[in-house]
């Protein structure tokens, strides 16, 4: 059986916590940020941690093995 794998591209954007939490940063800041409200963009800064229903599938899917 060949060993599951780490998706590369979930390396680079979720990082799992101490308690099995998943972060990961604010959707919707790559491009646009003139139309978006300026309290949009201060309320997407940084990371966020994902709904427990999302972070399972991150973690199943792409993150088996951790990081």
């Amino acid at each position: 059986m060949p060993k599951m794998k780490t998706k590369s591209s979930a390396k680079k954007r979720f990082k799992i916590t101490a308690s099995g939490k998943v972060l990961a940063a604010a959707a919707g800041k790559r491009h646009g940020m003139i139309k978006r409200s300026n309290k949009f963009i201060r309320d997407a800064r940084g990371t966020m941690v994902l709904a427990e229903p999302d972070g399972k599938k991150v973690v199943k899917n792409y993150l088996p093995n951790g990081l």
